[in-house]
């Protein structure tokens, strides 16, 4: 996740954001499980050689690099605000034509026209002014270049068997994300914000993420019962006030009590939008 404000002398403070995730192992074990195919499919036909990419909130570097390889000898960018996290994907992944920055979102250290391409995956959900950055973005683009975002929508998700504990999760982390300013359900907004960014031409479809035979469950269940307990998520709802030790316990044992049910699913509805800028 790319975004953290900086104050620069003689301009407008830029929000100061708090990233509900954070970086744990149990955060990180999703990221890396993302690539193009899982994550940005519905960008994949849109891709050609030679064309230059931003990927904005590149985390680890997983779409990132398979974005490499589908548009080479084009140059592809990675950037997030994480110094830790940038020198990870560029150990791991960076190449003759993959590499990765430090950078912030909103003032992307970039000329104007610089890429045929910006993606953005599950970045607008988690900032205070999605409309300042997918602005930035669009200035970083050439004249017909294309955004292209991606954002799941919490209100939507879905699992079996229905859980009282589970509902609260979903219900906490609402507020865990209001309370950062930020906006759990971007996915149904993303339409909009790429309009009033000044974008044309935007499509936008759907795809999920399902998680229902024992390994994707054991997988899933375990890294949100971790997350709850042991991530940035459970520091903002300790230091909120929005919750206790004693709730995040019961929340953890709930996501591994579905996660050993022999019939349950869990769903996640992604909303990915495709513009251009002309």
């Amino acid at each position: 996740m790319t975004a953290t404000g900086g104050d620069a002398e003689g301009t407008t403070p830029l929000p100061r954001e708090r990233y509900t995730h954070g970086h744990h192992p149990s955060v990180l074990r999703s990221h890396t499980w993302r690539t193009a195919e899982n994550s940005a499919a519905y960008l994949l036909d849109l891709l050609r050689p030679g064309l230059d990419l931003l990927d904005v909130g590149c985390g680890p570097g997983t779409i990132t690099r398979d974005f490499g390889g589908l548009v080479a000898p084009g140059r592809v960018v990675g950037i997030d605000r994480s110094p830790e996290i940038v020198a990870q994907a560029e150990n791991e992944f960076a190449t003759a034509n993959v590499s990765f920055e430090v950078a912030d979102v909103y003032v992307l250290p970039f000329d104007g026209a610089s890429f045929d391409v910006v993606h953005a995956h599950q970045v607008l959900q988690h900032l205070s002014d999605p409309h300042a950055a997918l602005a930035e973005m669009r200035r970083v683009l050439r004249s017909d270049g294309i955004v292209a975002v991606r954002d799941s929508d919490y209100a939507g998700f879905i699992w079996w068997p229905a859980d009282p504990v589970l509902d609260r999760w979903l219900e906490l982390y609402h507020q865990i994300t209001a309370h950062n300013g930020a906006e759990a359900d971007a996915g149904r907004h993303l339409l909009g914000w790429v309009r009033e960014a000044g974008f044309s031409d935007a499509v936008m479809t759907s795809s999920t993420w399902t998680f229902s035979d024992p390994d994707s469950r054991a997988w899933w269940g375990g890294l949100w019962a971790e997350r709850v307990e042991q991530s940035a998520f459970a520091e903002q709802a300790l230091h909120s006030g929005l919750s206790d030790r004693s709730e995040l316990a019961a929340i953890a044992l709930a996501f591994r009590r579905w996660a050993e049910h022999p019939d349950a699913v869990f769903v996640t509805p992604h909303a990915e939008v495709v513009a251009r800028n002309t």
